[in-house]
């Protein structure tokens, strides 16, 4: 965890909040000790951009899912598309 708060340039303690807001959901190591993805990683730094901004943890939070959402929406809608532009 320590070595992931580094490379966003935050705390510990922020990447504990998004686990407790079940944002991100890191991976146990067999000593206990959190595993972050890539993906997640990416998550908490478009995160800790939203709050430096000034946005709520709770906000940015909600934002990322729906940003997250919408990136899915769009893709379904391209490989309709797709779909449809075959037939």
């Amino acid at each position: 965890m320590g070595r992931a708060a580094e490379m966003l340039g935050t705390t510990p303690n922020f990447l504990r909040s998004l686990d407790k807001a079940e944002l991100i959901v890191p991976l146990r190591s067999a000593g206990g000790h959190r595993r972050y993805s890539r993906y997640q990683l990416r998550i908490a730094a478009r995160v800790r951009e939203l709050v430096d901004s000034g946005t709520p943890l709770e906000a940015a939070c909600r934002i990322i899912v729906l940003e997250d959402q919408l990136d899915e929406a769009q893709r379904i809608n391209e490989e309709l598309r797709g779909e449809r532009d075959a037939e």
